[in-house]
């Protein structure tokens, strides 16, 4: 049997926050999770995640929607006291919310920088340091950040968001190292273009024709298979892997 294989038998008691829930990669790891017996904190800025828990496996008995801005910091505190007072620990982190705002560097906006910054690279620091006291108090934590393959390679149009990713990496390998101690892990993965909407929305057309040309396998990821990797690394089978930056790019960067 494989370590995916058996991933699942760690989740029936732990307690899993997954931040844009509501849809793709968030939803697709929360799915997974819940079939596999986790308790899930559902977060996300949009209303349709109040009705996610009866939808997926053990309903609201076991599951928490919650709707907020992952960049409010006191919202962040809120959550974490919310969860703790419900569940009483607090196991995984995945930081998955991001936003892609895609401009030429020429014309980047001020604006459109520091959104992209607060919410894919400030909102998962603020939610690690959040979560951290109960993963130390328990000995025990993974974090997982959903980076991108822009963290690793340029793309046109994606100046702010690949400086967020690459940051969000090094983050991940800053926390990994201070943090390993407490027998917290802290790993990123860095997707090529997931056929999420945001994916659909941002290669559309002959942008996206040429990006799968580029990409030996020659399609984009699926959410589901982007939360296999989720479901590993949040796993205790993979205590010895920290501080990582793990590529699911059909063989974008092989070259």
């Amino acid at each position: 049997m494989t370590a995916l294989a058996c991933a699942g038998d760690d989740y029936r008691s732990r307690v899993v926050i997954v931040t844009g829930a509501a849809a793709g990669i968030g939803l697709a790891t929360s799915q997974l999770l819940a079939d596999r017996g986790a308790q899930l904190v559902l977060v996300d800025r949009s209303g349709e995640i109040e009705g996610l828990p009866d939808r997926l496996a053990g309903g609201v008995q076991r599951h928490l929607a919650v709707v907020m801005d992952v960049c409010d910091q006191t919202a962040i505190a809120s959550l974490v006291h919310q969860v703790q007072a419900r569940y009483g620990r607090i196991d995984v982190l995945v930081n998955n919310a991001g936003v892609a705002l895609l401009e030429a560097a020429a014309e980047a906006s001020s604006a459109d920088w520091d959104r992209t910054m607060a919410i894919n690279l400030k909102a998962p620091f603020q939610l690690a340091q959040a979560v951290l006291p109960l993963m130390r108090q328990q000995a025990y934590g993974r974090i997982v950040n959903l980076a991108s393959q822009a963290s690793v390679v340029a793309l046109e149009r994606h100046a702010a968001y690949c400086a967020s990713k690459a940051a969000l990496v090094a983050l991940s390998r800053v926390l990994a190292l201070e943090w390993a101690r407490h027998g917290i892990t802290v790993n990123a993965i860095s997707p090529t273009v997931v056929e999420t909407e945001l994916g659909k929305q941002a290669w559309a057309g002959s942008a996206g024709a040429a990006m799968r040309a580029r990409i030996p396998v020659g399609r984009f990821a699926q959410p589901a298979e982007i939360a296999q990797l989720v479901a590993y690394l949040a796993s205790e089978h993979a205590a010895m892997i920290t501080g990582d930056n793990i590529l699911i790019d059909g063989g974008y960067t092989a070259a």
